[in-house]
């Protein structure tokens, strides 16, 4: 995956490349260090990291607290900044699995005016949301096209540039509702990117267009945080940035909903 030869990847690590071979063939135990340091050649993540080191008998070094953790409570901090910044327009907080783990007050109306009685429901998912026919999918008027364009981003956003199990499975799930391509169930890394691929909801009349920029957290040590991602979605017309939705109303502001 990282297109790196056995010669090339011993030269970088500082070895050779026939200790690197003996690790792989399990002739040789490597270090703690050496085990460290081949993945950060291979820009392994921190989660898979944490799994070399127990496979090669070593206790693993980096935590799994997330924002539960103690020592996350600048990180929380930072989120509710970004969230409340993004403000009027939507955003949210979600995992590596596409779980909505927050948001702000904007995405909670635009969730609200879109699901109905369904918004706020525990374990919502993007990608189930987006697929379901009972869920987002009907109000998404380019669906085909916004559909499509983030079953590449699954691939293409993976942590470690790798869909992980769970992914997987999550996308085997998705992509077996009625309707969907069975083209889309092999990821396709030539298909042209376009500068954004805008997600238009369409409801009682009226549509709101969005596209979404998404950021990390830079330099993680903790697994989990590394897989933490904040999506942010900016009006993509004039129309859109004049009719935010207002928290707690059902249709956005300065529209009508019939």
């Amino acid at each position: 995956m990282r297109r790196l030869s056995q010669l090339a990847l011993a030269l970088e690590s500082g070895t050779t490349p026939r200790y690197v071979s003996f690790i792989e063939t399990g002739r040789s135990q490597p270090s703690r260090a050496m085990v460290l340091r081949l993945a950060r050649v291979l820009d392994v993540p921190i989660r898979e990291r944490n799994q070399l080191l127990l496979a090669a008998g070593y206790a693993p070094l980096y935590p799994e607290a997330g924002l539960t953790g103690e020592n996350a409570a600048h990180v929380r901090a930072a989120l509710d900044r970004m969230l409340t910044t993004q403000e009027p327009y939507p955003a949210v907080v979600m995992d590596r699995h596409w779980n909505i783990l927050d948001g702000n007050a904007p995405a909670q109306a635009l969730f609200a005016w879109l699901l109905g009685d369904r918004a706020g429901e525990d374990g919502a998912n993007v990608l189930r949301l987006i697929f379901d026919p009972d869920g987002l999918r009907p109000c998404v008027e380019n669906w085909e096209e916004a559909a499509e364009a983030l079953v590449q981003r699954v691939h293409r956003e993976a942590v470690g540039g790798a869909p992980d199990a769970h992914t997987i499975a999550l996308l085997d799930e998705v992509l077996a509702y009625p309707g969907v391509p069975s083209a889309w169930r092999v990821p396709d890394f030539a298909l042209p990117l376009l500068p954004v691929v805008p997600v238009r909801f369409s409801r009682d009349g009226v549509v709101l267009s969005y596209f979404s920029t998404v950021t990390t957290l830079g330099t993680p040590q903790d697994a989990m945080l590394q897989e933490i991602r904040v999506e942010s979605f900016h009006p993509a017309d004039a129309s859109t940035a004049s009719a935010v939705p207002v928290p707690g109303s059902r249709s956005p502001a300065g529209t009508s909903a019939g």
